[in-house]
């Protein structure tokens, strides 16, 4: 048996276009587009290629793309008077803030200066506490993005057991809020979980985040299972894969997400999905 694909690219190239679709609608009824505002700090290369690629994907759907690429020598006062200058900005409806930060930065009092009305990317501590409460209103990208590909394949969550391995902010820690939301049983592994291999065999969704490549025996793995990886690494030869190693995997598992292909173009559909919405929040407002 080999598993079925969740092709996030598929679904992904649907949202955008529905997206694109209801932007040139609200540009004909005499309605500016949605704003988005990315801000860069530094030259990092990936993050660099990041941004360029939500820029362009910003652009393609009808968004007003406002880019504030700053040099590494930007004080962490100068990047707050930006931030303070987009939150009042009515052009822009959303703010994006390239993640990791330099050292000397305080990321946590970037995230917070940001107005949660316009924290596209899902993660101000309001949004993810209206989220707890089970009253969501702007989502993080990448584990709405992975209930959004289950809910194209109409994979239900309802009562299932969700194993999440990694407990980052950016994907565990969500996630494990989007499976309480959606009512499913979840269970958070981390670097000091014992018995590793007892909770992935007891799961009927496996959220892999861990940025470590092979972590996951697939020995573990069965065929009921739906495997979603979120992991990507590159090779020095340019080969991209996740934290599972997909060929092995693909055998074992009634599904699976892809690496690249999979979680990847939902973070940024979502992205743009949050930048409609938090347009649409703050016109009505």
């Amino acid at each position: 048996m080999v598993a079925s694909i969740l092709d996030g690219n598929l679904v992904a190239t649907d949202i955008r276009r529905r997206i694109q679709h209801d932007v040139t609608n609200l540009v004909q009824q005499g309605y500016q587009p949605p704003g988005l505002a990315v801000v860069i700090v530094g030259q990092d290369p990936a993050s660099t290629i990041y941004v360029q690629n939500k820029r362009k994907t910003c652009v393609e759907v009808g968004f007003n793309s406002f880019a504030h690429n700053l040099p590494v020598n930007t004080s962490e006062n100068e990047l707050l008077s930006l931030i303070n200058k987009l939150n009042c900005n009515n052009d822009v409806h959303g703010i994006l803030v390239q993640l990791p930060l330099l050292a000397y930065i305080n990321t946590l009092a970037i995230i917070e200066s940001i107005d949660p009305q316009k924290y596209v990317d899902g993660y101000h501590p309001y949004n993810l506490g209206r989220l707890a409460q089970g009253n969501p209103l702007l989502r993080p990208c990448t584990p709405f993005g992975i209930m959004t590909l289950l809910s194209h394949y109409n994979l239900s969550t309802l009562g299932k057991h969700a194993v999440i391995i990694g407990a980052s902010n950016i994907v565990g820690r969500p996630m494990a809020l989007e499976f309480l939301h959606a009512k499913s049983t979840v269970t958070i592994c981390h670097s000091a979980t014992q018995r590793l291999d007892q909770h992935v065999k007891m799961a009927d969704i496996i959220v892999v985040a861990t940025g470590k490549y092979d972590l996951i025996d697939t020995s573990w793995l069965n065929h009921k299972q739906i495997l979603i990886d979120v992991g990507i690494h590159r090779e020095t030869d340019g080969r991209i894969h996740g934290d599972v190693d997909f060929l092995k995997a693909k055998d074992k598992v009634a599904w699976i997400t892809p690496v690249p292909r999979g979680v990847g173009p939902m973070t940024i559909a979502t992205l743009l999905h949050n930048t409609w919405n938090a347009a649409a929040h703050i016109t009505s407002s």
